[in-house]
């Protein structure tokens, strides 16, 4: 189903957050990251209602454009409160109800402007399945176990300062492994991190085209046997990494887009190009 989680992000809205197929019985995997387990935006187990419904209402305290993820049977969203978006939430619902679990707040250390439209909770969480991993567009970025703790925390503005974006930031995070791949790119600073889960430490750091792009990489496997790869998008087209090493493995160099994401599916990617998808 390909357009059940795209609904669910559509009203998740500065003021609530409303669940029609996010509950647990409407699917058996988790839904760890921004478009699902294989970045293809399908949820093949699932299962579509007769009539479709809002299951529960929870109001958030601040703008979140973010979609959320789905571990287990716990629900994570973010969102941003506060005159300049500077308090970052994290919050973990139950899945079925949508009662309160936990919620985390952090301050932000970077820039929190965005353009009216946007907000600066807009890149989506995601998880490994033991740790979730939050990125705000004022590049703060937090890990936390199943149960909210706090197991690491890095202001990436202090590293890089000049990393900012005017319209804001949202490109989201994915797991590759034991790499947590991270893409800040804009028309000053730009570069993509992979980091290590446990402790938010930089594994490589690649310096990228310096030009705004609010796409998301994906995580890409030639066949089912294969090693799971990084690509990372950009204006000048894709880029696959090994995610322990970061190096280079191919690209492709005919541009692509800087606002939609490439989409994985049976071991093909599909890349928004020059106005039609390669």
């Amino acid at each position: 189903m390909t357009s059940q989680f795209s609904f669910a992000m559509r009203l998740s809205t500065s003021l609530s957050l409303l669940a029609s197929f996010l509950t647990a019985s409407a699917f058996a995997a988790d839904w760890p990251q921004f478009r699902g387990p294989d970045s293809s935006a399908v949820a093949p187990d699932a299962q579509i209602p007769a009539q479709p419904k809002i299951d529960w209402t929870v109001p958030l305290p601040g703008r979140g454009l973010a979609s959320p993820i789905v571990v287990g049977n716990k629900l994570f969203v973010t969102c941003a409160s506060g005159p300049k978006q500077e308090r970052l939430h994290l919050f973990c619902l139950d899945a079925t109800s949508g009662s309160k679990v936990w919620e985390r707040q952090l301050q932000a250390t970077g820039r929190t402007m965005c353009q009216p439209k946007n907000c600066v909770a807009a890149s989506s969480p995601c998880s490994d399945g033991q740790h979730i991993f939050a990125l705000w567009s004022s590049n703060d970025l937090a890990a936390f176990d199943l149960d909210g703790n706090l197991l690491w925390v890095r202001g990436l503005t202090t590293d890089y300062p000049n990393a900012s974006n005017s319209l804001g930031m949202a490109s989201s995070p994915i797991v590759v492994g034991e790499t947590l791949v991270v893409v800040i790119e804009n028309d000053s600073e730009s570069y993509s991190l992979g980091l290590d889960v446990k402790t938010g430490c930089n594994l490589w750091k690649l310096d990228r085209p310096k030009a705004a792009n609010w796409s998301s990489p994906v995580v890409w496997r030639a066949d089912a046997h294969a090693v799971p790869v990084a690509v990372l998008q950009s204006s000048k087209g894709l880029l696959a990494v090994d995610p322990v090493s970061g190096s280079r493995l191919w690209e492709y160099n005919e541009g692509s887009s800087t606002m939609s994401s490439s989409v994985v599916a049976a071991g093909v990617i599909y890349a928004p190009s020059n106005g039609i998808s390669r």
